[in-house]
């Protein structure tokens, strides 16, 4: 579940954003659309614990985040959460699997090499597992970054603009993945977007108006 009431937030020596109340339930899905410069990637680090300092109310399954210490915020984003960025930072230096292992590694979880090949398999990656990522095509790189962001099975998912740069062939086979893969996981799902095409797949809209 992820519920936000009264929220705001400041950058230094900048305006207000502030925020419309929602909740999505656990296991739902739901598009957050605004114009560049609302504050949807604002409020999808505020979720994942990566801006702190808001005011208001926002709680992420269930957990108040600013009652979180830093130390207890690093654990709870790395068990709770799964990432998916605009741009998939993976790191060019190691292979896909060893991409991977950095999610359970980073989270302080055991590494299952077991639930590495299956999260590859699931996504058809199984023959690219000790592959350099550079070998990757965008596709793919964008599917191990899929990969990455579930492999600790989280129970929330959070998506930035993860099909502003694809074609409509590769947009809708991103979008039906994730949705797949948090169906799969019973995981509630939260998509910043500004890309029409994906309001056809997911119908709870949260919408953000432009700061002013």
């Amino acid at each position: 579940m992820v519920r936000a009431d009264n929220l705001s937030f400041t950058y230094s020596g900048g305006k207000a954003i502030r925020f419309p109340d929602f909740e999505i339930p656990s296991g739902e899905h739901a598009l957050l659309l605004g114009q560049s410069g609302s504050g949807k990637t604002t409020l999808l680090h505020l979720l994942g614990g990566l801006l702190r300092g808001y005011s208001g109310t926002l709680q992420v399954d269930g957990t108040e985040l600013s009652s979180l210490s830093e130390t207890k915020l690093d654990h709870f984003r790395g068990k709770r959460l799964g990432f998916i960025f605009q741009r998939n930072h993976l790191i060019s230096a190691l292979s896909v699997e060893k991409n991977l292992i950095m999610a359970p590694y980073l989270a302080g979880l055991p590494i299952s090499h077991k639930r590495v090949n299956e999260v590859l398999e699931h996504l058809g990656l199984a023959e690219k597992k000790h592959s350099s990522v550079l070998e990757l095509s965008q596709g793919q790189a964008q599917r191990v970054a899929i990969a990455r962001a579930v492999l600790n099975n989280p129970p929330i998912i959070l998506a930035d603009e993860p099909t502003s740069a694809l074609d409509d062939g590769n947009c809708r086979k991103v979008i039906d993945l994730l949705i797949q893969v948090a169906n799969e996981a019973k995981a509630t799902l939260l998509v910043a977007t500004h890309d029409q095409r994906l309001k056809d797949k997911i119908s709870h809209q949260v919408i953000l108006k432009p700061v002013v």
